[in-house]
Parts: structure tokens; sequence; C-alpha cells
């Protein structure tokens, strides 16, 4: 179990990576499990709190794999957000500070990751520079939408300033010839650089990682599966022939801070009944389980919220509500008792669930 903000997922799949490709492994696989509590005390921040958790099985012969050698990580000692307060499941938040923190940390593993890919290519004898160009997809950690937005003209600002020969007249970098002089650290706050960049990449940003935002605009911030929810929009809207051979970068962020950028790439393998194939249609009804959610009114949400204030880490307790509402193979709480040890219970799964176990 990993305890490293919304970075803890990332975490754990390279150590789960990491164990299957060493000498200690036995030649099972590696599960790996992210879920997270996201959720905000009243206010305007208490919208953007999503529910989900996103499990990633681990072994050889995968329909994705990690690119050996291509991670650029950046850490660093900051109070953007942090829970400081045991008894309560909310978070501090300075707002303006993490997402300059985002960005920095953005800046920085992009120009590590590149480093390692143009080292990479170098030696296999490509003299181009890498860019954004060639992901075909990027996904990333995603506390909002709009954020996702800036982050990839962010990179593409990483590849402007790279590149002293840039063409401004036409193309991706057309409207940015007044910001060629700028030091990435005096961007943050720039907001006639941003507009000029959300404009620019704006083309970009629709092919390579608006599809990815499939969970992220109907559930929020999940914070630990976000970038990995991120993944499976992805997966759940292309087909194995459009996917096969294409790298997908992946940015991961967790406050306080650690950070990393790395890559994935999809097997070619399209044959019915490859591991790639079974991966695409164990993900191809996500937007019917988006539709089959259950609608609230805010009020209602309130009610529950503070609820959960009232029980936080209560002992001798036996959680209030319906199990009615919850998808058949849930498990869900059913006891709490005076020793702090916890009970669960299961919902019956579907017949289908249930031949598949």
């Amino acid at each position: 179990t990993l305890f490293r903000s919304c970075y803890g997922g990332t975490a754990s799949l390279f150590n789960a990576a990491n164990w299957v490709e060493s000498s200690a492994w036995d030649g099972r696989y590696a599960l790996v499990v992210c879920g997270d509590i996201a959720v905000y005390a009243t206010g305007s921040a208490r919208p953007t709190g999503g529910a989900g958790a996103v499990a990633m099985l681990v072994g050889p012969n995968a329909p994705l794999s990690l690119e050996r050698g291509l991670r650029g990580t950046h850490m660093q000692h900051v109070y953007d957000f942090y829970k400081p307060d045991l008894s309560s499941e909310y978070p501090v938040v300075d707002g303006k500070l993490s997402i300059e923190c985002y960005f920095s940390a953005l800046d920085q593993c992009y120009s590590v990751y590149r480093k390692k890919i143009n080292e990479q290519q170098k030696r296999d004898e490509i003299s181009k520079p890498f860019t954004l160009s060639e992901f075909q997809h990027m996904i990333f950690h995603t506390p909002f939408c709009k954020l996702v937005q800036k982050s990839l003209a962010r990179l593409m600002l990483n590849d402007f300033l790279s590149d002293s020969s840039a063409n401004t007249e036409s193309g991706i970098y057309q409207g940015l010839e007044a910001f060629r002089g700028m030091k990435l650290e005096d961007t943050y706050s720039n907001k006639e650089l941003e507009k000029a960049l959300l404009k620019a990449s704006q083309g970009v940003f629709n092919e390579k990682t608006k599809p990815s935002l499939l969970l992220s605009t109907q559930n929020g911030n999940m914070y630990t599966p976000s970038v990995y929810g991120c993944l499976a929009s992805v997966l759940a809207q292309y087909s194995a022939q459009q996917l096969a051979g294409s790298r997908i970068g992946a940015f991961s962020y967790g406050s306080g801070l650690a950070s990393s950028m790395f890559s994935l790439r999809v097997s070619q393998d399209t044959a019915p009944g490859s591991p790639l194939n079974n991966l695409l249609s164990s993900l191809s009804d996500l937007p019917e389980r988006l539709e089959a959610r259950k609608r609230i009114k805010p009020e209602q949400f309130a009610d529950i919220m503070k609820m959960k204030e009232e029980t936080h880490h209560l002992a001798n307790y036996t959680p209030q509500g319906s199990v009615s509402d919850l998808a058949p193979g849930t498990w869900y709480l059913t006891q709490v008792d005076e020793k702090h040890r916890r009970f669960y219970s299961r919902r019956p799964p579907t017949e289908k669930e249930a031949v598949h176990q």
C-alpha cells in the first residue's frame, strides 16, 4: 500500500513493473489498484470531486507496455495541497500555488523525458529532436479539464522555446512570435501567452488529449486514479486497429509533490482474442456505465457529505443507508467495531460476472 497523494497509483505501477522485470519475480501477475477519497468541504471546489477506482494487471505479454528508459520524474517539498487534519477527509488547498507547481513539474518532467528519448533516438541514428507530435495520445492527471488543456499547451510551448527556427508565420506555432525569447519560469502567470497558446494548440488538443477526458468531464477528479481514468477513456473510444503501435504519453502528478512523465506503447497484435482486443472489449461499455449512474440533487449530496463528516473515524458504528443503488458485485462497509476493525459484505454479482469469477 502506497500513500503518495495522487501519485500513489503511478508509484505502485512502477513498483509492480520493476518486480515483474526483476530476479525476484516468481511468475505471478501484480495487481495495482488506484483509489482515493476525493471530497471537498462545502464551497466552490466541492463539485470538482469525483469517485472511482482503476485496477491494472501487470505481467508479461501485455497489450500496453511501459517504454523502457523513458521516464522523467520531478519531486519537491511544497505545501500546495495536503491533509494535515486526520480527523477530517477534507484537504487544505493553496489553489494558485498548486497550479503553478503542477505546471513547473510538467516542464521539469517533459525536459527529462525529451532528453532521454533524444539520447535513444541518437543511438538509433534519428537526428530529429523529439516533440509532442510523436505522441499519438497525451493524457494527464486531471484536477479539472481546463488545466489539462493548458498543460497540453505548455508542452507545445516547451517544444517552441526549444526550437530557435520554429515557424511562427504558419503551422502550429502561428501567433507565438512575440513570446520566442521567454524563459519558462516567467510564463506561469502570463495571460497573453496563455491565450495565444490555447489558440495555437486547439487542434492538437482535440486530436491527442480531448478524447481522454471522457471520464473526467462526467465524473470529476478521482485523485489517484485520475490519469488512469484518462487512459481508460482513450481505450474505450478507439479500435485495436486505430491504437496498434501507438505511443501514449502520460503525466502523473501528486501534490506535495511527486510527478512523472512516461509513455506506453500499444501492442501491434490486433487479432481476435488478443490481449489488446480483450482489454478494449472490457472497456467498451464505459459510456453505458456512466449513463447507468443515479442522479441526485445537490441538496441530497450535501446531506450525505454531512453524515460522512459526523461519522468519520467513529468506532462501534453501523453505516446507515440503502445498498440498493450499489452496482452488482460491489463490496460495502457493514460494521466498524469498538477496536476500529472494519467488516464488509457484497452485493451479489450479475450472472455474467459470476461466470467470469
